[in-house]
């Protein structure tokens, strides 16, 4: 992002997708969610294709901002506290991070027809997996690109099921998910003697 005013439209862009859906997504309507003057989006993202590229650009960036801070805690730790790291990443992105989710599968929905946000979406996963391998590498893990492509395919799983899944409605059971990522946790780190 080039300045704090790409930002705020990119973030208010985020807000419509996942409050209307990619059918909302319009340079009006994110003027409005953004509080700017009509046609202020459109200066800064004269297509629908530039905002769009704008949003992922945007998720991105806040991903990698939430690995900076979670990896040295990770680097560190040992299964319990990587477990309970995980445990309150996950929790953050079901409750105040879910708004961020569902801008994320409206723009991987989006991905299905436009090639353009296909091949950036799936640049920005294999990016993030990397960071993600290199993590686990400094656990010990024997096969780090592989164990963090399924460790972030199971993440997914368990983000999508509670936000626009099945237990999408529901409460989040804490101990349920406590011991998902335990399990998650067990399966990705070597053992320990």
């Amino acid at each position: 992002m080039s300045s704090a005013r790409h930002q705020l439209v990119a973030d208010a862009a985020l807000d419509v997708l996942a409050e209307h859906g990619s059918r909302g997504l319009t340079h009006r309507a994110v003027d409005t969610a953004a509080g700017l003057p009509a046609g202020s989006t459109s200066y800064y993202y004269r297509s629908r294709a530039a905002l769009l590229s704008a949003c992922v650009e945007r998720l991105v960036d806040h991903d990698h901002q939430e690995l900076d801070t979670l990896a040295p805690m990770i680097s560190a730790a040992d299964p319990d506290a990587l477990a309970a790291s995980l445990t309150e990443v996950l929790r953050h992105w079901l409750t105040t991070g879910r708004r961020r989710h569902l801008a994320r599968y409206e723009l991987t929905l989006e991905s299905v027809r436009r090639p353009d946000v296909a091949g950036q979406l799936h640049r920005s996963g294999d990016s993030l997996r990397r960071r993600v391998a290199a993590i686990l590498a400094g656990l010990g893990v024997t096969d780090p690109p592989r164990q963090a492509r399924w460790l972030v395919a199971c993440i997914d799983g368990i983000l999508f099921d509670n936000i626009a899944g099945a237990r999408a409605n529901d409460p989040i059971d804490e101990p349920e998910l406590r011991a998902a990522v335990r399990g998650l946790v067990d399966a990705v780190l070597p053992a320990r003697s």
